[in-house]
């Protein structure tokens, strides 16, 4: 006989919430609604929201049969990830019938991003800039779907900072700026699951060459987070469609980009212009007319 599926940790906290003392039962329906931020926030940060004591969040955990919050929060985590074999497949829905139904797939997928962006913590992206404005070189590496994020990071910061940022892998096999990684650099590792064991690569290559570690990633538990300096969060999961969303990582880094030039002040303002007026005498874009 097969072994039964075991329930995810959101029904265990939903049928267990009437049974719960009410203080346990707010703090229950908060994890719920918010399972998200549950699984990417620490337990202080869930608390302030919530207002609420830290130690109810692992009081709760304990109420339904977890050994503390961080177990419950890795259970939570892993409820969210896609199967090994179908990452994509698995998210697609069946096509909805209906005169509009396309038009309201695309409202729900604009609305979800939308509403995910506002989440995306300022400050977190603020304090990763100031270390991109003092690191001596800048890599940046992102896989498959990421790598369209990295290359947009890459060219924005090359604008202004041409000898000093570069992609992993771009100029040769990923091995040899691994190699290369020093301390006094930055390293920023762009994912989200399923993840590439290559970014893993990476950022245990960063971590062990003495870098600043910067990871862009959907979740404080990504494997190619751990040991990071910074951890920038977005949301990939919560948007409609078959792929996830990579919204909220191309605004972390169009935000990255804006901060370090900003903090660059005169020298990098004039770089940029002398990289305008290069792109200007080569005709790279088309002349307006007058």
């Amino acid at each position: 006989m097969a072994e039964p599926a075991k329930s995810s940790p959101l029904s265990e906290l939903r049928i267990a919430l009437p049974s719960l003392p009410l203080r346990l039962q707010e703090v229950g329906r908060f994890v719920a609604a918010n399972d998200y931020d549950a699984t990417t926030r620490s337990m202080r940060d869930l608390a302030a929201e919530a207002g609420a004591d830290p130690a109810a969040f692992t009081r709760l955990a304990k109420a339904i049969g977890y050994s503390g919050w961080d177990e419950l929060r890795a259970a939570l985590t892993e409820a969210r990830r896609p199967s090994q074999t179908s990452p994509f497949s698995a998210r697609a829905k069946g096509r909805r019938h209906g005169p509009n139904a396309d038009v309201t797939l695309i409202t729900d997928k604009l609305e979800a991003e939308a509403a995910d962006l506002p989440r995306i913590s300022a400050h977190a992206i603020a304090d990763a800039a100031r270390t991109l404005h003092g690191a001596k070189r800048i890599w940046i590496t992102g896989y498959r779907s990421c790598r369209s994020v990295a290359e947009l990071l890459n060219y924005e910061l090359r604008l202004f900072r041409p000898e000093q940022v570069q992609i992993v892998g771009a100029s040769g096999p990923d091995d040899l700026d691994l190699g290369a990684f020093s301390p006094g650099e930055a390293v920023i590792v762009i994912g989200f699951m399923p993840y590439t064991n290559a970014s893993v690569r990476v950022a245990q290559a960063a971590y062990r060459a003495g870098t600043t570690l910067i990871a862009i990633a959907d979740s404080v538990a990504a494997p190619m987070a751990e040991g990071a300096d910074h951890v920038l969060l977005f949301e990939a999961a919560s948007s409609p469609g078959f792929f996830p969303s990579l919204t909220g990582a191309l605004a972390i880094a169009q935000s990255l980009a804006a901060v370090t030039f900003s903090l660059g002040g005169t020298a990098a303002r004039k770089r940029l212009q002398d990289t305008e007026a290069r792109l200007a005498a080569a005709s790279t874009y088309v002349a307006e007319k007058g």
